[in-house]
């Protein structure tokens, strides 16, 4: 029954929380809405005698506050607490680069489901019983593995929040919520609904554009303002006369999949009161219900057909004293031998639409998607003549990538890499370890060089792959590259590439399924030409694409959803590409075609049809 506990200082002033408890002097467990209340009322009791209580409490536990609030039968206890005379460090970092652990993940929600779903809802809010509802359904998966090596790597996908691995024998809670349900100390209650959900940007601008917008749009405001406007009615249930507030309104919180909209709602609770009142006043929180909230539950126990679980439930912890802090659990897996379950959700209002809130859950499971299985950074270079080609820019762009994912980066670890794995080429060759340049030999012009105008000398030209896994260990391997052919091959897919905005796009790593899925099995064919969902034109499996439209050499934007590749980026630089949006149905009136990345330079290419 082990439990790993790190949460953050909700007002921002005190370290983060974290420990690991172990061996609990008892543990209290409810399965049915009476003994609810009793077990809050004694893990309130126990924790003032100076005890930790951790523990959770199912969604399916809102009827033991109040009988309107319809749910399904639970799949498990409705409330669980373990109690622990103290808390122990947290346990040595392991290695979560284990590829017997991971998760086959699949939704058992069509999109027609989805589209009709939607439809309900849409017309409900019409005919005024509810203005939004928070509508959800479970991801499942085939897991195998250890659950602590895939909460590692969760937590690292979701670093900051009110992280939680809870082992209770029956189950595994593996959760990674963002969202604070509510903090209570010496009578200052605090609760902060997250409600407004943006993708993240390609780069700290793009981010911070993305957050005015989130901010500036009239129905991601109307669907956080519906849910305050809840919680300052729930919250008024213990608060003493006029002391519910909102100090902060629409303040984005940048996520390392998403930009997320919060607000506080504060009061001072009356005297007297009891965590069993604060939950009873709260729960489930009205960031996964909707408003109002009878209507709205009322509404999910109509459209989703099984239980939510610990999902949409609160996890948390009870401190020596008293101090409650409980997260909203989303986020959240839960394991059962090798089964895997985690839900995904938005809320829906009258001006929501089935493609956007669609786009929303896909993007709102991309922690999943970093956590599910161990991958790599990944860099290809070109090493010819003792040089590699565009070092620094492969070098940027692998920094990015670690930053992003949140690996260690050492520079001069990974130059070391190179150097071993060169000397282990050529013994006698150049002293890598100096500054490296882009060039061959000084006389050598940037184009010339991208280009491939340059003859090899006579020796071999080199593929290197170069790997960081997430302890921050770089690794090198070399391999002979056969010659470029004079022009390639490309074929177009035959479906719209929907991974084209994921962060596994944006960059390069060896979790590459997604373009695996869309390689050419054709021999003849060299690579296959991507689209997004809009029909815009993004990128090729293993490299960029050039196209000569209207007498102008140009490439996608990154905002289409692509790899910023080293070779593009030189192209860019050098002012022989330009970005613009390029759409399938442009493809007639393309005059050239080329394939472009840092390992085999430009290639002219053809597309036939």
């Amino acid at each position: 029954m082990q439990v790993l506990l790190d949460f953050c200082d909700p007002n921002g002033q005190q370290a983060a929380l974290r420990g690991a408890f172990d061996q609990p002097t008892q543990t209290l467990v409810a399965h049915t809405p009476g003994q609810v209340k009793p077990l809050l009322d004694a893990v309130d009791a126990l924790a003032k005698q100076g005890f930790w209580c951790v523990g959770y409490l199912r969604y399916e536990a809102a009827p033991a506050f109040d009988a309107a609030l319809a749910v399904h039968d639970a799949d498990g206890p409705l409330a669980w607490f373990g109690v622990y005379a103290l808390a122990l460090p947290w346990p040595a970092e392991t290695s979560d680069d284990d590829d017997a652990t991971r998760v086959q993940w699949h939704s058992g929600l069509s999109r027609a489901d989805f589209d009709a779903a939607m439809a309900r809802m849409h017309q409900a809010i019409a005919a005024g019983d509810l203005y939004q509802v928070n509508y959800t359904a479970p991801l499942h998966g085939k897991f195998a593995g250890d659950p602590q090596t895939l909460f590692t790597r969760l937590h690292r996908a979701q670093p900051t929040g009110y992280a939680a691995f809870i082992d209770s024998g029956l189950e595994q809670l593996l959760s990674v919520s963002p969202e604070l349900f509510f903090d209570w100390q010496n009578g200052q209650l605090l609760t902060r609904p997250m409600k407004g959900t943006a993708p993240r940007g390609n780069s700290a601008a793009e981010d911070a554009s993305l957050a005015t917008a989130l901010v500036a749009s009239p129905k991601e405001r109307a669907e956080n303002v519906m849910i305050v406007d809840l919680l300052r009615n729930d919250v008024s249930r213990v608060a003493q006369p006029h002391s519910v507030k909102v100090p902060h309104l629409f303040t984005v919180q940048t996520l390392p999949t998403v930009l997320q909209m919060v607000s506080d709602v504060t009061a001072v609770t009356r005297p007297g009161t009891t965590l069993c009142d604060v939950f009873s006043a709260l729960f489930p929180c009205g960031s996964v219900t909707g408003a109002p909230k009878v209507q709205a539950m009322r509404m999910i126990g109509a459209l989703e057909p099984a239980p939510r679980g610990i999902y949409c439930g609160a996890i948390g912890v009870v401190r020596p004293g008293g101090h409650a802090t409980f997260n909203v659990a989303i986020r959240t897996v839960t394991l059962r031998d090798a089964h895997a379950t985690c839900g995904i959700g938005s809320g829906i209002t009258s001006d929501a639409t089935a493609e956007a809130e669609w786009q929303e859950w896909r993007i709102k499971r991309g922690f999943l998607e970093r956590a599910s299985q161990s991958f790599k950074l990944l860099e290809t270079l070109r090493l010819e003549g003792g040089v590699i080609h565009n070092l620094a820019a492969h070098l940027a762009r692998l920094q990015r990538a670690a930053e992003h994912f949140a690996y260690p980066f050492d520079e001069a670890h990974v130059r070391l890499t190179l150097h071993q794995m060169r000397m282990e080429l050529d013994p006698c060759g150049a002293d890598l370890s100096l500054p490296w340049s882009t060039e061959v030999d000084p006389t050598t012009s940037p184009t010339a060089m991208f280009m491939g105008s340059k003859k090899h000398d006579g020796g071999v030209i080199w593929r290197v792959r170069l790997l960081l896994d997430a302890s921050g260990h770089a690794q090198a391997q070399a391999f002979a590259l056969p010659p470029s052919p004079s022009c390639v091959t490309l074929q177009l897919a035959d479906k719209p590439f929907d991974e084209a905005h994921s962060e596994f796009t944006r960059f390069k790593t060896t979790h590459r399924a997604h373009y695996e899925a869309f390689a050419p099995t054709d021999p003849a064919v060299f690579d296959t030409l991507l689209y997004n969902e809009a029909g815009e034109l993004t990128e090729c499996t293993r490299g960029n694409i050039a196209l000569m439209l209207d007498g102008r050499w140009v490439t996608p934007p990154l905002h289409c959803g692509l790899l910023d590749g080293v070779g593009r980026e030189m192209a860019l630089k050098e002012g022989r590409l330009l970005e613009s949006v390029v759409r399938v149905d442009d493809l007639p009136r393309v005059q050239a075609l080329a394939f472009v990345n840092s390992l085999r330079g430009w290639l002219d290419a053809r597309l036939p049809g």
